[in-house]
């Protein structure tokens, strides 16, 4: 993996998450592969495949979003697809897991894949930031 395409990975990635926060349908469905197969496993909901499925899910949970942004993102890129994992804040304090997969199509990461779910891990400036309020 080179530098550029784990920059341009993780940009995608925060494209993501910024318009998620933001509540930008418009832009959202930009983001998602148009050619690939596409699939979403939102926290608690069942899988949801297809493009149509995944964007009306979108649609829903952009009405009213969750000020989400991604932290200690690490991504992986083998040729034209590529992998992050990060952590999603949803809220003060309150973490999800996710994984984000792209391909790449006409020479931008498009996600193809996000799933979400709980965990009681921290991301490490989470950590360092109750490390700091104690001592």
């Amino acid at each position: 993996m080179n530098d550029k395409d784990r920059a341009e990975l993780l940009f995608a990635n925060d494209a993501f998450y910024l318009t998620f926060a933001e509540g930008d349908f418009a832009t959202m469905e930009t983001l998602w592969a148009d050619t690939f197969p596409v699939s979403c496993i939102h926290p608690g909901w069942e899988p949801l495949f297809g493009r149509d499925a995944v964007m009306t899910s979108w649609e829903s949970i952009l009405e009213n979003p969750p000020q989400a942004k991604a932290s200690n993102s690490e991504a992986f890129v083998s040729g034209d697809l590529g992998y992050v994992v990060c952590f999603e804040q949803v809220s003060e304090g309150h973490f999800l897991l996710a994984t984000n997969i792209f391909v790449r199509e006409d020479g931008r990461w498009k996600m193809s894949h996000h799933q979400a779910g709980m965990t009681r891990a921290r991301p490490l400036e989470d950590i360092r930031a109750r490390e700091a309020k104690v001592n």
